[in-house]
């Protein structure tokens, strides 16, 4: 029944793929705004720039997803997964953006190595999103798919464990209160990308094995 539909109902995964595009260019766009901190104020500004550029892309798709939805008779999966897969989707870009906000508003001029150890994580994590996304309309590819949402979670865990030790270490070694607390605000929220990731994962997961 899941293939039948496809060929009428393909948008809906064509909008899937390119707001999981957005998210992996966020991502990337995240990893430059903290190898940019330190460098100059023009350069964490742009990316900051891009971040909010690319968000609102994916909204203007989020926005699509939901009118295709709303006017669809037949949908290529149940309408409640639609909309999950979409919003959480939107989840991601919005806290890479919330990342680059709070980059600014608390106007951090330098990084630190367990800081882009979690921006390579939110990367990693948001490119297997894509690649999982991509395999969606063929329950063939469901093992596949699996294989992925459980890398996913594993960089979940990865980017759990490597934010406990970012906390360890600022509240041993950092001696400037206001840098504890900026710091601590981007790490949790570095941390909390990962989780979103692993939010989509999830739901995939469920479509896999509801529908193979």
């Amino acid at each position: 029944m899941f293939a039948r539909f496809m060929p009428q109902e393909g948008k809906f995964f064509d909008l899937f793929n390119s707001h999981a595009e957005q998210v992996v260019l966020g991502s990337e766009a995240l990893v430059q705004l903290l190898a940019a901190l330190g460098q100059s104020d023009e350069a964490t500004t742009r990316q900051c720039e891009i971040i909010d550029a690319i968000e609102n892309r994916a909204d203007g798709i989020t926005h699509e997803t939901m009118r295709q939805l709303h006017k669809s008779f037949i949908t290529p999966l149940d309408r409640e997964e639609i909309h999950q897969l979409i919003t959480r989707l939107d989840d991601i870009l919005d806290l890479i953006q919330d990342v680059a906000h709070t980059v600014a508003l608390y106007d951090i001029k330098q990084t630190t190595a367990e800081a882009v150890n979690l921006g390579e994580l939110c990367r990693s994590s948001c490119e297997r999103v894509k690649a999982a996304v991509a395999l969606l309309p063929s329950m063939d590819n469901g093992a596949q798919i699996l294989k992925i949402c459980h890398e996913i979670d594993q960089l979940e865990s990865a980017a759990d464990r490597e934010m406990r030790g970012a906390m360890s270490r600022l509240f041993r070694e950092e001696p400037d209160v206001r840098q504890l607390i900026k710091f601590k605000a981007i790490y949790e929220l570095l941390e909390t990308v990962t989780d979103r990731c692993e939010d989509v994962a999830n739901i995939i997961e469920g479509i896999v094995l509801e529908n193979s």
